[in-house]
């Protein structure tokens, strides 16, 4: 069977369930193909533990949670100053040409953050021009809700994950080993 040799840009956004998972199930396939996986998370913070961190790390994939958590549990200046690291080790990242597939998991929130200014910190137009301009053979999964239409225009595949029931609308929180 003959390889793909351009990279994608798979987008999966929405506001229901599944949006991280379906990337991180592209991850799986990809590793098990011999590809090289990293994943950069723009809201999560590496103060917590997640499951699908673990697991992924022990399968030979690299891991980076970069932000600060919940943009209501930080202040407004230090969700800009993690999104601008952010933003600049997901530039290096995927213009390395290191990583077969490179996951911007909660790309799209950010980009979607109304609450304070991120425009100078996390320009949509260098989004863009990356995505663009990447190394021919890198792939690129973005999950997050509130994709931007330029991100749309931009992608290969959008898949919109739309919420028809959730046990959270009942009052059940996080449940260990389904959503951390």
């Amino acid at each position: 069977m003959e390889r793909e040799e351009r990279g994608m840009t798979l987008v999966y956004t929405g506001d229901g369930k599944g949006k991280t998972t379906a990337a991180f199930g592209v991850a799986l396939r990809s590793i098990g193909r011999g590809l090289h996986v990293k994943v950069l998370q723009f809201i999560k913070s590496p103060r917590r533990g997640y499951g699908e961190q673990a697991a992924l790390m022990k399968l030979g994939a690299e891991v980076e949670m970069l932000g600060v958590g919940f943009t209501w549990t930080k202040t407004p200046e230090e969700h800009r100053v993690a999104l601008e690291h952010a933003w600049k080790v997901a530039q290096e990242t995927i213009m390395s040409g290191k990583y077969d597939l490179i996951i911007l998991d909660e790309l799209n929130n950010a980009l979607a953050i109304e609450r304070f200014n991120i425009e100078d910190v996390l320009p949509l137009d260098e989004v863009i021009e990356v995505i663009k301009s990447r190394p021919k053979h890198v792939h690129l999964v973005i999950t997050g809700r509130g994709a931007k239409q330029e991100i749309k225009d931009v992608a290969d595949l959008v898949s919109v994950i739309e919420a028809e029931k959730h046990y959270y609308d009942e009052g059940v929180s996080a449940i260990y080993g389904i959503e951390y």
